[in-house]
């Protein structure tokens, strides 16, 4: 995995300073926003993985007499006719609608275990209404729940990838009331917002509009650039915002760090620079053995023989030498030093943690 990282840091590397970027991939233009839905639904087809907490049997429950279906749960009715289920779980569903999809326009869902369910993995959403903060049911969403994972068990032991009580429903929502956007104008005027606010981005896009449509872009602050629409597309402003959008430009990208502590991923921006540091990392390892013990009691003592447990417990901590990592201006630089230490992906987790708190790493780190 370490030379996974290794590999992706320096084809990012290889990369020029910034990539030209369409100037509509960085901005939206003002009212147009997307609005966000939640839903509460059901799973089911679970393989003994969900929940048998009263909560979740009661949603059951409830979802069933809708249907028609005359049941209770366990706990309340101890006859035949009652819900007893590992296979289902409670899920909050989420989404987001664009400003101008329109009906039977189909948009992913995110479904989150919230009940003690173990997985979702080969789990089915049931029909679940999603509303918005109105109230109102905008879409309507089911489908095969996709987590990105496995859990594998025998017996005692067992092998588990990614986080199990999350996943996704690519296509998996209909949108059944529309949410429409509106593009604000003030006049002959519009504003573009971007979506990485920054003062060096903002004047770099005003001047690109500028050089081709002289005298019509502002850059007001770091998230916002006022357009002056010509007189001659006043008539028409789509089609100037399309002009505009389809301009490129190279923004100024921040040094981050991102790392997302479920899957152990960890990406490093090209900005990204350390200064010179020394760096030992070693892990811990503690072992427990159980051993058993006869206790014989003396003869004629009255005594009875007993089984004692005997617990050993032993600690080694893994040797490593300290290493002085040099100062490094490139992503690429920064994955050399670090595969130095022939490190996993969880090691630089706890490594570009330890580096941000002592100073060392000149970049800005997002853990998720």
């Amino acid at each position: 995995m370490s030379r996974l990282f290794a590999v992706v840091a320096v084809l990012l590397a290889a990369l020029p300073a910034s990539a030209q970027v369409r100037i509509k991939d960085i901005t939206e233009v003002a009212g147009a926003r997307s609005n966000q839905l939640i839903g509460l639904g059901l799973v089911v087809g679970l393989d003994q993985t969900g929940s048998r907490g009263t909560f979740t049997q009661q949603l059951a429950v409830d979802l069933l007499q809708r249907q028609g279906v005359t049941t209770g749960i366990f706990s309340q009715l101890p006859a035949e006719s009652v819900l007893r289920s590992t296979s289902i779980a409670a899920v909050q569903v989420i989404a987001e609608i664009g400003p101008f999809a329109r009906k039977g326009t189909r948009i992913d869902v995110l479904v989150s275990t919230m009940d003690d369910s173990r997985s979702l993995q080969g789990g089915t959403l049931l029909f679940t209404a999603l509303r918005g903060a109105d109230g109102e049911v905008y879409a309507t969403a089911q489908g095969a729940v996709s987590i990105g994972g496995f859990s594998v068990t025998a017996q005692a032991s067992g092998v588990q990838k990614n986080h199990l009580n999350a996943g996704r429903v690519p296509g998996g929502a209909i949108i059944e009331k529309e949410a429409p956007g509106e593009v604000v104008f003030d006049g002959n005027k519009a504003q573009l917002l971007l979506k990485e606010p920054d003062f060096n981005t903002s004047r770099l896009i005003a001047k690109t509009i500028n050089d081709r449509i002289p005298g019509t872009a502002i850059p007001l602050d770091p998230g916002s650039v006022l357009l002056c629409i010509p007189p001659d597309l006043c008539k028409n402003p789509t089609q100037f915002l399309a002009e505009v959008g389809l301009l490129e430009v190279r923004p100024d990208v921040p040094a981050r760090v991102i790392i997302n502590e479920r899957t152990g991923t960890v990406v490093a921006g090209e900005n990204v620079s350390l200064a010179t540091t020394a760096v030992s990392h070693g892990n811990l390892y503690i072992g427990v053995a159980t051993s058993t013990v006869i206790s014989q009691p003396q003869p004629f003592s009255g005594g009875q023989t007993a089984v004692v447990p005997q617990a050993t417990i032993s600690a080694a901590e893994e040797r490593r030498r300290m290493i002085i990592v040099p100062q490094s201006t490139t992503v690429a630089e920064v994955a050399r030093a670090l595969n130095a230490l022939g490190v996993t992906p969880r090691d630089l987790i706890a490594i570009f943690q330890t580096l941000k708190t002592a100073g060392a790493l000149h970049a800005e780190l997002i853990i998720n």
